[in-house]
């Protein structure tokens, strides 16, 4: 009886282990293994294509599963378009054996995550958490229903998820555009892509005049095969798309500005030739044929040194487009932090800066056995071989014999030695080349891995790029800790991990280093940029004729990307433009810039006044008026108007004369009494040459409600600042009042630099705020 029951009792312990192990083996979760891309390109996926990709698929999974009936039980989704990889449920054992596999770019779990932007729009207040409030100007506007957006540019990828026409209504009947496709039939435009047309005549004549042969990529279509217009025309208006990443990174639900208007693609830009792409023969051409067809806003992320207005045909084509009663959006140039280097400066222009968002793709640089980390961005999809620690070099160590110490500090083309590179992480400092090239120039040379620091003129900006080989991006800062580390240690060992998506990060928004800066070297009269938005690592649809970088040695394709500049600052607000232009359709373009300007933040969401790269106090020459708060632009009280009349006078003043005007405007007559320039009634205030005293004129026009305003000021240093009258009262809608400020030097008022303050009108609702700036 006893020994029975031991047996009995036995037995039962026997089951619970076999159970208990069952139990563990059965605990698998879904895994993504990600491959990199496809060997085929995007206009070579076909059935065929496919189904080799996924037997490639199973193949490496039985590898390690034992057989192909495994693998294929196993795999859940097999991709097969753009992403190479598939998702599988595996063991956790058997993940990480396959994560070794030399073919293997990276195996992560399939987690599940709540819905959100990528990223700027819930930045700007439009969505929280993947829903839209009400109060959102997405909500009050339709999501900019109806409005049309053209985009000045590289034209676009039609086949792009955000420019998918299902489920849009027919084409506004107003439009007049067309599809230009005659000489490409794969090219083609549905009720959201309602246009595209290419202009090259200015461009080709251009290479004939310097002996250059037409680059094969050159072809008469509006077809982007550059990335860029793709990414600005979809930044201001593309539909949304879940799911939408870089490489795994910043995953969530892709949108423009306007989600629901209409775009139209004007392909001007074209592969560079001796430094110039967008030639204003071209430009000028596209302009004169959008206002025709019909465009409510135009897009213009591009731009030269800042010149006289009658020799810039960007000036002269938007000023035509605004008298028709588009909206004309630019951006300010990436020739920052340079004094002065603002382009698209034009008073009929909305100029635009780049910031940053609270959103980073950080990766670390840690040192071997120490505690000694930088923290630095990235979206390199690969990662350090093995798991172990490698050397660094600094640029300057592994100088080529017939390199520069510069050429070599900076990782140019063939300045770096392969001998001391080998097997190396590289530190490069930012500068005279593109971050992606160098990465480039250091695999080349056999490195492993590159650290890209910044030089003290780009301080804290760090980008994240879809570099070719494991590589983050670190500040000025990090940098020359770095380097000194490397340089008073015989042998330094490290690591760079691979990048992750990181949210709510502070301080944001602050200036990119790239963004161009005031003061207005055409007419300082005229503070510019007028506004900042974000600009910095945006995601949006991409050509994928081209590689994430631009390389023609880098051979991946993405539908999506991120990129930085104020190109993609841009189209931000050219998307919000167009939300005011379908809630407000009787809305000047003047009027519209007011509401933006006007109703921006100048404070971080640290709640501390927004900085430079260097974490400095930044200053209406970077930002202009301020952040873009779009919430806010929608309802802004007060709005400062002008006709193009007023634009005309303005030239008169600036000493055009009458026939020189007429190009603008046909017939005109300049003024008698010229107006004094500091009178044109922008909503800012900007003082070049103060000497004792000056009185400026402005008139507010009431587009809200009817009460009483009271100004507040915020003076510069050393300038006293008084308005009259100090209250404006609005009896209705639409009335206009007209105010005076008076700024006069005090003694030790600063002189030859700037100095800046602001005005602010409040009927305890609105905020109408200018930013002033002033030189003695």
């Amino acid at each position: 009886m006893g020994f029975s029951r031991s047996l009995f009792v036995l037995f039962q312990f026997l089951l619970f282990l076999v159970l208990s192990q069952n139990i563990v083996l059965a605990e698998k979760k879904s895994y993504i293994v990600y491959l990199g891309a496809h060997s085929h390109g995007p206009n070579e996926i076909s059935l065929e294509s496919e189904e080799s990709a996924k037997d490639s698929h199973y193949e490496l999974l039985a590898s390690f599963l034992g057989s192909k009936e495994k693998a294929q039980d196993s795999i859940i989704y097999s991709y097969t378009k753009y992403i190479n990889g598939f998702a599988a449920t595996l063991e956790e054992e058997e993940a990480k054996q396959i994560s070794q596999h030399p073919n293997v770019i990276s195996v992560f779990p399939n987690r599940g995550r709540k819905l959100h932007t990528t990223k700027s729009w819930d930045f700007l207040g439009l969505e929280r958490d993947g829903r839209v409030p009400k109060a959102s100007i997405w909500s009050k506007a339709k999501f900019g229903e109806d409005v049309i957006i053209g985009n000045l540019d590289t034209g676009v990828w039609p086949e792009s998820e955000s420019f998918r026409g299902e489920g849009m209504g027919p084409v506004p009947t107003q439009w007049k555009g067309a599809c230009e496709n005659h000489k490409d039939t794969s090219f083609h435009c549905n009720r959201k892509l309602i246009g595209g047309r290419f202009f090259n005549k200015g461009y080709l004549a251009f290479l004939a005049s310097v002996n250059a042969t037409r680059p094969s990529e050159v072809i008469d279509s509006p077809r982007d095969t550059d990335g860029h217009g793709t990414h600005t025309l979809s930044t201001a208006a593309g539909r949304f798309v879940p799911s939408a990443n870089v490489f795994g990174f910043g995953n969530g639900t892709a949108k423009g500005g306007a989600p629901n208007a209409r775009v139209a693609a004007y392909k001007v830009c074209w592969p560079p030739v001796d430094g110039g792409e967008c030639f204003d023969a071209d430009v000028m051409a596209a302009f004169d044929q959008a206002i025709y067809d019909g465009v409510h806003v135009l897009s213009v992320s591009l731009g030269g040194s800042a010149s006289d207005y009658f020799g810039d045909g960007v000036a002269i084509g938007s000023f035509h487009a605004v008298k028709h009663g588009i909206t004309v959006v630019c951006s300010a140039g990436n020739s920052g932090p340079d004094a002065g280097s603002v382009s698209n400066v034009a008073p009929w222009i909305l100029t635009v800066g780049a910031s940053t968002m609270d959103r980073e793709f950080q990766s670390y640089v840690w040192i071997d056995k120490t505690k000694i980390h930088y923290k630095g961005q990235s979206l390199s999809q690969s990662r350090l071989p093995g798991n172990k620690y490698y050397p660094f070099i600094s640029a300057v160590d592994a100088k080529a014999a017939n390199a520069s110490e510069v050429d070599a500090m900076q990782c140019v083309a063939e300045s770096l030695d392969p001998v001391k590179v080998k097997g190396k992480i590289v530190v490069c400092i930012r500068g005279n080349s593109a971050r992606v090239e160098k990465g480039e120039v250091v695999r080349e040379a056999g490195g492993v891995g590159m650290v890209l620091a910044n030089d003290d003129s780009t301080g804290n900006e760090i980008i994240a790029d879809p570099h070719v080989l494991p590589a983050t991006h670190i500040s000025y800062s990090s940098g020359v800790d770095l380097l000194k580390h490397i340089n008073s240690t015989r042998s330094v060992l490290g690591y760079i991990t691979s990048p992750r998506t990181k949210l709510g990060t502070t301080p944001a928004p602050f200036m990119a280093a790239f963004s161009s800066q005031g003061p207005n070297v055409v007419t300082e009269e005229i503070l510019k940029p007028d506004i900042t938005a974000p600009g910095v690592g945006i995601l949006a649809a991409y050509s994928e004729a081209t590689s994430p970088t631009g390389m023609a040695l880098d051979k991946r394709r993405v539908p999506f990307n991120s990129e930085s500049g104020t190109s993609m600052s841009c189209p931000h607000i050219a998307g919000i433009a167009g939300l005011l232009k379908a809630m407000h359709p009787g809305w000047s373009p003047s009027v519209i810039r007011s509401a933006i300007m006007t109703t921006a933040r100048v404070r971080d969401n640290k709640r501390m006044p927004i900085s430079d790269s260097n974490f400095h106090r930044a200053t209406p020459f970077s930002y202009g008026s301020g952040h873009v708060r779009p919430n806010r632009a929608m309802d802004p009280g007060l709005v400062y108007g002008l006709s193009p009349n007023d634009y005309l006078n303005f030239l008169c003043a600036l000493g055009y004369n009458s026939s020189q005007i007429a190009t603008f405007s046909h017939p005109y007559k300049c003024p008698d009494t010229p107006i004094k320039i500091e009178n044109l009634n922008y909503p800012s205030i900007a003082v070049p040459n103060l000497s004792g005293k000056v009185e400026i004129t402005r008139r507010v026009k009431n587009v809200g409600t009817i009460g009483t305003y009271t100004v507040h000021v915020e003076a510069p240093r050393g300038v006293s600042v008084s308005v009259m009258p100090t209250k404006l009262k609005f009896s209705g809608l639409g009335t206009v009042k007209e105010f005076k400020v008076v700024l006069e030097a005090q003694k030790g008022v600063p002189t030859g630099e700037y100095v800046f303050g602001s005005l602010v009108w409040s009927d305890g609702k609105h905020f109408v705020r200018s930013p002033i700036a002033v030189k003695a």
